[in-house]
């Protein structure tokens, strides 16, 4: 793991610098000082506010240990989320550089280590003898994440001895400082012998700096790890998540031919052998291009490219893509026309038929690429392109030559998308004719917006007339369009183009959005800059059909308006699933989350627990709704384990009964201590044949039969049990003989005796429910215009979900799972977390 890294060229002479095996502090170089990174930090990392930049922070630590993944010496990265909420970053590589650099001109001369987190650019990418390939970001590096950390600490293992240096918000923390010869060093402090090797950082990113989101998601650094590990063959990263316990290994030896199996789980492929190309060449500016590719077609209608430079994705392709573009057309226009496949079936090919059900990923790596900007999304280096449409074109044609029979099938595929995309583009002749797309006569059912500017304008896609009309009488009609759709549309998921154009309620949705649909095949070409509304709003009921019918539309834009999704045109409707009444007063709830926190409101409204007979405690106010919190959270806790786990068990955590199973001996008296607690059970220590840890069998009668629980070590060490313990330390000894729960004030006031703050917490909900009237919405249509508009169409109180896509692959494994004809992986899920769904259709 090294420094900071920029796409720059090497101000010194590189004839003064050593080889890469020869790393040391003279490959550490400084380009200018590191300032206005805590008064600027969105011009170096991103978004603070959402996320964005705080994961990217983590991101240039990793980085940093890939590319020694890259130069050839680390093949381990350990990712930590501690309690706290640092991280820790930790490599097998061969250490920053922690000599003093005597060429420093700041007094005292600084260790190299120093110097690389604390001067913007400075590090050992400059000088590509260290390293000729880098994933780096614009040079900002561990110094840009010392800057924006409140903490941080750096390890660093090298030529048998551990050294340290501690920072914090960017400034170095007990300086050491030596006199060498009448010069002041300032040398790194040293911990002691150590036989290891490799860098590690820990820090904890500035609250002042990251405001609103300080926690790192677990998922997001999946998805990356997951990508780096593909990408670069024999590295393993561990993402460990001391916060629940959660752990995750990515070691993937397949490299970007595993990438592309696991990108096509769950899918028909087409063909067994996936096509895998690894070749270099050299550029026509000198450079040498390393071009990784591998390719399989499955049964489905979209393309699935990733492409990749130097480990950094590019969403909008680039050179790169371009070149694997040509060369699979070039290349497989000649297989086809060599083997009269075309002619034989009385069409033309084009790029985009072959391109039809391809998963493919493509990776280069090369020095000081270029790119369109600081996001790196699209890759602009001019010289890449040659080499890798060499190298693909030379690979895919002996691929063909070698397996003929996968040939034939994808050839076969190809053929058949021909033939689709020409009777699709005479189903689209047929409905201009007709007039339907061409935007001059809008749908019937339409009640469309007086605003012509697209940005001001939104469009609701509301289920069925009942809830189109109470939309149309509610709604603003300035701004607001209203499209009713009748039953539920079709699954574009499984149906061809020219299916798709035989659908009315799809040519209804098109027509009425203004942008066209498909590429390539008329003048009636998906264009988004067409769109007529740039707000487009799914509303549909809170039920099973509802759900179904949201999810089709989700498919549709997916699958064939992908860029709408990109652009951040779709959203999601939040209705009320509930109107409470308290009195004269009326209030919409969301969901149950927001009816349970209100509920619990109306039930601590006036209350008060007095712990004993003597009143020696009175619990009320903030105290009161504190532990009311923490007693609704113990409780959501309970019921979510509760499907696979003994409820009387996980209370009985939650009253203060300890687990302990590291040995024979703790896991036999834990046993005889839950055992002593339940009623009608029993409780025996057992060996997990798959871990072969200590756990505990809870077995009770149920039905005629015996039920079988387990307590297993997992849980033991899991962020719930955690807090179930904390919480029996919480509520211990609270109440005591003679406590009281009260509610109300003077002759209205009503009291009970209680001998555990659950039992008072039971009794506040209960009179709670007596003085609160409900309404649950299953439909829109229930509400009439007034109340439609004052909760879910009034744009100062109403709710919207921005459809966003995180993750390209999850994303397309989700859709092609849950709506592909595929029906195994889907009984899988169902079967999975049919426990978990807790309100199908109330």
């Amino acid at each position: 793991m090294n420094s900071a890294d920029q796409q720059a060229h090497d101000p010194y002479n590189p004839k003064d610098h050593q080889a890469e095996e020869d790393y040391g502090a003279g490959n550490i170089q400084m380009l200018e000082p590191l300032e206005a990174v805590r008064k600027r930090p969105g011009m170096y990392i991103g978004d603070v506010s959402d996320g964005t930049g705080l994961h990217h922070l983590l991101f240039e630590v990793v980085d940093n240990s890939v590319d020694e993944a890259l130069a050839g010496f680390c093949d381990h990265i350990e990712v930590v989320i501690n309690q706290d909420g640092s991280i820790s970053v930790s490599d097998n590589g061969r250490g920053i550089p922690t000599a003093v650099k005597m060429d420093d001109k700041h007094e005292p001369k600084r260790s190299a280590s120093e110097i690389a987190l604390t001067e913007l650019h400075a590090g050992g990418k400059f000088n590509q003898n260290s390293y000729k390939v880098s994933g780096g970001l614009h040079g900002v590096g561990v110094s840009c994440v010392n800057a924006l950390s409140k903490a941080l600490r750096l390890t660093v293992r090298r030529d048998g001895k551990e050294y340290q240096l501690d920072f914090e918000r960017g400034h170095l923390k007990d300086r050491l400082i030596e006199n060498v010869d009448g010069i002041e060093i300032s040398p790194m402090k040293v911990i002691g012998p150590t036989e290891g090797r490799g860098t590690e950082v820990q820090f904890l990113p500035d609250d002042e700096i990251f405001s609103n989101i300080t926690d790192f998601s677990f998922d997001i650094l999946a998805r990356r790890f997951r990508e780096l590990s593909f990408l670069n063959n024999g590295l393993k990263i561990q993402l460990i998540d001391r916060r629940t316990g959660r752990e995750e290994i990515f070691s993937y030896p397949g490299g970007v031919k595993g990438f592309v199996e696991f990108a096509n789980q769950g899918k028909s492929v087409l063909h067994p052998h996936i096509l895998h190309v690894l070749g270099s060449r050299a550029s026509d500016i000198g450079t040498e291009i390393t071009t990784e590719v591998a390719m399989q077609w499955n049964d489905s209608y979209s393309e699935s490219v990733l492409c990749f430079t130097n480990n950094i994705p590019q969403r909008d392709g680039g050179t790169h893509l371009t070149g694997l573009r040509a060369a699979m057309t070039r290349v497989i226009n000649k297989y086809i026309e060599d083997n009269e496949f075309a002619k034989k079936a009385k069409v033309e090919v084009t790029g985009d038929d072959m391109r039809e059900g391809l998963c493919c990923v493509l990776s280069v790596k090369l020095p000081e690429p270029k790119f369109n900007s600081q996001t790196k999304d699209k890759l602009v280096s001019s010289e890449v392109r040659g080499p890798v449409e060499d190298v693909v074109s030379k690979g895919l044609m002996d691929y063909l030559l070698e397996n003929p029979n996968d040939a034939k099938l994808i050839c076969g595929k190809i053929i058949e998308a021909a033939r689709a995309r020409e009777a699709a583009r005479k189903a689209r002749e047929m409905t201009r004719r007709k007039g339907v797309l061409d935007g001059l006569g809008l749908p019937g059912k339409l009640a469309d917006c007086q605003e012509k500017d697209p940005a001001l304008c939104e469009i609701y896609i509301v289920e069925g007339d009942s809830a189109g009309g109470s939309a149309k009488q509610g709604r603003d009609r300035k701004f607001q369009a209203i499209l009713p759709l009748r039953g539920k549309i079709l699954n574009v998921e499984k149906a061809r183009y020219e299916k798709l154009l035989s659908s009315d309620a799809i040519l209804m949705l098109i027509t009425a959005l203004g942008t066209g649909i498909g590429r390539n095949t008329g003048t009636d070409d998906f264009n988004p800059d067409k769109l007529r509304y740039h707000r487009i709003i799914i509303m549909t009921d809170a039920d099973v059909d509802g759900a179904h019918i949201r999810t089709l539309l989700l498919t549709f834009f997916y699958r064939q308006m992908p860029e709408l999704v990109e652009r951040g045109h779709i959203y999601i409707a939040q209705p009320p699933l509930y109107k409470v009444k308290v009195g004269k007063s009326e209030r919409y709830l969301k969901d149950d989350t927001e009816l349970d926190a209100f509920m619990l409101k109306v039930a601590l409204d006036g209350a008060e627990v007095a712990t004993d007979a003597n009143n020696t405690q009175i619990l009320k106010d903030e105290a009161l709704a504190e532990l009311a919190r923490q007693y609704v959270l113990t409780e959501r806790i309970i019921n979510r384990l509760a499907n696979w786990m003994d409820v009387e068990a996980l209370r009985s955590i939650a009253h203060g009964v300890e687990i302990k199973l590291s040995t024979q001996e703790e896991a036999q008296n834990s046993a005889q201590e839950l055992s002593s607690v339940l009623h009608e059970a029993q409780v025996e220590v057992i060996v997990d044949p798959r871990t072969s840890h200590l756990q505990l069998a809870i077995k009770r009668p149920h039905h005629g039969n015996i039920q079988t629980s387990v307590i297993s070590a997992d849980f033991v060490h899991s962020h719930d049990y955690a807090f179930l313990k904390e919480m029996a330390q919480v509520f211990r000894g609270l109440i005591r003989e003679g406590a009281e729960v009260r509610r109300g004030e003077g002759e209205k006031q009503k009291r009970q005796k209680v001998t555990t703050f659950a039992q008072a917490m039971q009794w506040l909900l209960q009179q709670a429910e007596s003085a609160v009237s409900r309404q649950r919405y299953k439909g829109l249509g229930e509400m009439n215009a007034e109340q439609l508009w004052e909760t879910t169409m009034d744009p100062e109180d109403r709710r919207l979900l921005q459809v966003e896509i995180e993750d390209a692959i999850e994303a397309d494994k989700v859709f092609t799972m849950l709506m592909g004809d595929d029906v195994e992986p889907r009984r899988a899920f169902i079967e999975n977390n049919a426990l978990k769904v807790t309100n199908l259709d109330a």
